[in-house]
């Protein structure tokens, strides 16, 4: 059975991860016979919106605890992450991939990636995995490589950003999953487009799809070498 990590950045669309997003990529994991394990790094998030007057509210949170509450409290600090004990790695979208996972909210192009997210990153990419992102969250993967192929959907100022760093900003409608076969990245834009809850599944469960199947390539690949 294939083992996705996930990588969480809090708890709510504006200041933590998309909920709608994790669970039904939860789901779609599930669904497609593989297994997962959440993880989220043991940080203060940067900030906390009340997310019905939409304003700061003053509080200070942690983004694991935050990412806890989401997975029934079966979220793993990132620091204990493994890439040996996985086959694909995934961010589903939300603001806080941009506030807590990387700065890309608040610098734009000086933006810095999160140290424990780049490890896991670049690790994964290491061993040949795959790696998945949506929504917002492939700014994350526009820091950290180069030449890639990535979409945010039609997001003109987080497009412009995956251009200024290098990469191939692709324009996506509802469930796209762009795939870039030589950095083995995948990702789709769900709420970064106006989306309803069954425009969401149909994405995470293509990306899900996309990305198993590549995995299962490899494999055939492989043994066909033998």
């Amino acid at each position: 059975m294939k083992k996705f990590a996930v990588v969480l950045a809090g708890c709510g669309v504006f200041d933590g991860t998309e909920i709608t997003e994790t669970v039904l990529t939860l789901l779609a994991i599930e669904k497609a016979g593989a297994s997962y394990q959440c993880f989220a790094p043991d940080i203060e998030q940067y900030h906390v919106i009340d997310h019905i007057e939409g304003k700061p509210a003053g509080e200070k949170r942690n983004v694991l605890t935050e990412s806890a509450r989401i997975t029934r409290g079966n979220t793993k600090a990132l620091s204990e992450f493994k890439a040996g004990e996985f086959d694909a790695l995934i961010f589903p979208g939300g603001f806080g991939a941009a506030k807590n996972l990387c700065s890309w909210a608040f610098e734009g192009d000086n933006a810095k990636v999160n140290y424990e997210v780049e490890k896991a990153v670049k690790a994964m990419h290491e061993a040949g995995k795959p790696i998945g992102a949506m929504c917002i969250a492939p700014v994350i993967l526009a820091i950290l490589f180069r030449g890639a192929k990535l979409t945010t959907g039609q997001d003109p100022a987080s497009g412009s950003f995956i251009e200024k760093k290098g990469n191939q900003s692709i324009t996506t409608d509802h469930g796209q999953v762009v795939i870039d076969p030589v950095h083995k990245l995948f990702t789709t834009p769900c709420y970064m487009l106006d989306a309803s809850i069954t425009q969401i599944a149909e994405g995470t469960q293509n990306i899900i799809n996309a990305m198993l199947n590549s995995e299962g390539a490899r494999e055939r690949n492989s043994e066909g070498a033998k």
